[in-house]
């Protein structure tokens, strides 16, 4: 075993207890915006089943809104909002439904034997993304939000419930990147009237560009000429998060994620004007408190950030994504207690980039292991076998290659999801 390939955790291996395994190389799927990455593996049957049982297998997005321990008592908490399902073994005979296998199955297979079958489920491109609502600090279980879930399991037909020793249930994640190209960059300006005042009260607003990552510092710059009777005592700026949920009505969350307060040049009497620039960083680490901030889809519970902006390409699409995250920036001129307010928001995208070895067109599907061969930095959490052939004497057989952590039967029960 000293030959083998190092080891990363995720591919469930139980077949001791379990009567049926999933191996996949990966728990993150990416949104190309155009087309959503596959989501292939391949399924092993225990060999006391033989080649006469059935084998079914779905992928599941839903809206869980509500405690699943409150299950028992006849309410079901979540809404369906898409789902593959197929046949996995036998396999079809559909020539249409034929896919070539990826060098992670076909080695796979060669590993496993003739108890094994690939299996491959393609996603739409309007499917949501997962993301989960931050619960209050008392409320006890998973997050509310969309999630996804892959089922594999033995029954005798697909519509029927499966037993939980003979089913796999595998939490995994739908993502989108930010885009490569920045926008406009995003500005605003406004003008405010006030009685017994002959001009106007100017604020413009922009920023350095419409497009951030998450952890960098948004540039917020703020001009005001001030050519009223009135007096701008201070400025606020703040970050704000609006998730918008299309459940069976249209719900409405906002999260300040990050704001300032200040007086630097104020106040700002009539005649002067002001510029300058407010930097802020928006964090999860600063809003963990806060019921209802949209995060990020998670598979453990510290590996998740503030929620990425969603990304619509079809308007009619709207209510099927489940939850619409958006990002502003509100600047706000505070006149004192009968002087009022002048408010501009500014809407930009906050999502992660695009890490480098994703970098790739959808249509060159490539396996784990060419990935891995291109940039060998693929991240633990995001891909759970790992080919790596490199030192490998190439005497070795390729069979031996493999190695697959074990999983305790208690983390695959019905309430437990990995």
């Amino acid at each position: 075993m000293s030959h083998l390939s190092r080891l990363l955790p995720g591919a469930i291996c139980s077949s001791n207890i379990s009567e049926i395994t999933v191996y996949l190389g990966k728990r993150d799927f990416v949104d190309h915006i155009t087309s959503v990455e596959p989501i292939d593996g391949v399924v092993l049957v225990d060999s006391e089943y033989g080649k006469d049982c059935r084998v079914f297998g779905h992928v599941l997005a839903a809206f869980k809104y509500g405690r699943e321990d409150l299950d028992v008592l006849g309410l079901n908490f979540r809404k369906n909002l898409y789902l593959a399902s197929d046949q996995l073994c036998p396999p079809s005979d559909d020539p249409n439904k034929k896919r070539p296998l990826t060098q992670l199955q076909e080695r796979l297979l060669k590993k496993l034997g003739p108890n094994a079958y690939p299996f491959y489920f393609e996603l739409p491109s309007h499917c949501p993304a997962s993301v989960a609502l931050q619960t209050a600090s008392d409320d006890t279980g998973k997050l509310c939000g969309v999630d996804y879930e892959l089922n594999v399991y033995i029954a005798n037909t697909m519509e029927e419930k499966p037993h939980k020793r003979s089913s796999v249930r595998l939490a995994i994640r739908k993502l989108m990147y930010a885009p490569t190209k920045q926008g406009e960059q995003p500005s605003v300006e406004i003008s405010k009237e006030f009685m017994m005042s002959p001009n106007k009260l100017h604020l413009e607003v922009s920023l350095d560009k419409e497009l951030y990552h998450h952890g960098e510092d948004i540039a917020v710059n703020v001009h005001i000429a001030n050519n009223s009777k009135r007096t701008v005592k201070k400025v606020k700026v703040a970050v704000q998060q609006f998730a918008e949920i299309y459940l069976f009505t249209v719900t409405q969350y906002k999260c300040t994620v990050a704001s300032l307060e200040s007086k630097v040049g104020c106040p700002v009497d009539p005649g002067f004007t002001l510029s300058k620039v407010y930097s802020l960083k928006p964090l999860l680490s600063n809003s963990k408190d806060k019921r209802g901030l949209a995060l990020d889809g998670q598979l453990k519970p510290a590996d998740t950030n503030l929620a990425s902006s969603t990304i619509i390409t079809d308007l009619s699409q709207k209510e099927r994504l489940g939850i619409i995250v958006k990002y502003t920036v509100k600047v706000k001129l505070c006149l004192g207690p009968f002087g009022g307010n002048v408010v501009a928001e500014l809407p930009f995208i906050l999502m992660h980039p695009k890490p480098e070895e994703l970098a790739v067109t959808p249509s060159d599907h490539q396996s784990v292991s060419e990935k891995s061969q291109e940039g060998n930095n693929i991240p633990t959490d995001n891909n759970l076998i790992q080919l790596d052939t490199e030192g490998v004497n190439s005497s070795i057989s390729q069979e031996d290659d493999f190695m697959f952590e074990d999983f305790a039967r208690s983390r695959l029960r019905g309430e437990t999801e990995i």
